[in-house]
């Protein structure tokens, strides 16, 4: 037996999207008895809700519920768009600060001589000074590998010249065919409190 036919559900329409839960309760949502009310325009205090809302709607502004939790919540009479707006901007702006640290990555050989040595230390005080990890290694090729010891000291070598600017986090350690170690940046008040 065969189904019935559905009837049309109607065209679809790739423009239409189900309207977004708001992140906050404005107006006519919020249902509780009183309200804090904060904000530039307005009188500090507790208000009933018709109050509050009659007081936003003589303003032609939304009320706001800001923090639910708070026992009466606090709302804040201000246009709703605006305070998203003002919300993603700070929320960005803390994006930005909160930079990511990477790993920068400097490479020797047991040969290495002294001005590349110098050079290498710079790239990694700049690195290091911009907040940044620095993982040094010696890559080891063929018989180079019965000289850890120099790549040891010169992983020393380098910690010592790298102690202003950052912490060795362990002894050199060898990992297959390189000796590696890391260093962290030491902290910007540390730096601060040093410089006077």
């Amino acid at each position: 037996m065969a189904f019935p036919p559905r009837p049309p559900r109607g065209a679809f329409n790739p423009r239409f999207k189900k309207e977004q839960q708001q992140e906050h309760r404005t107006n006519q949502m919020i249902r509780v008895p009183q309200v804090r009310l904060v904000g530039d325009n307005v009188e500090v205090g507790i208000y009933s809700i018709q109050e509050a809302q009659r007081m936003a709607q003589d303003q032609g502004l939304d009320l706001v519920e800001i923090s639910p939790q708070a026992d009466p919540p606090v709302c804040k009479i201000i246009d709703y768009n605006k305070f998203l707006y003002e919300k993603k901007k700070k929320e960005k702006e803390m994006k930005a600060k909160a930079k990511q640290s990477e790993v920068k990555e400097i490479r020797f050989t047991p040969n290495t001589d002294d001005h590349d040595f110098n050079f290498k230390a710079k790239h990694a005080e700049e690195f290091l000074k911009e907040g940044n990890k620095v993982k040094a290694y010696v890559q080891f090729r063929g018989r180079a590998i019965q000289f850890k010891d120099r790549g040891e000291l010169l992983l020393l070598k380098f910690a010592e010249r790298l102690s202003e600017f950052g912490v060795l986090e362990g002894m050199p350690k060898m990992e297959g065919k390189r000796m590696l170690a890391i260093w962290a940046p030491k902290s910007q008040k540390k730096k601060k409190e040093g410089g006077e």
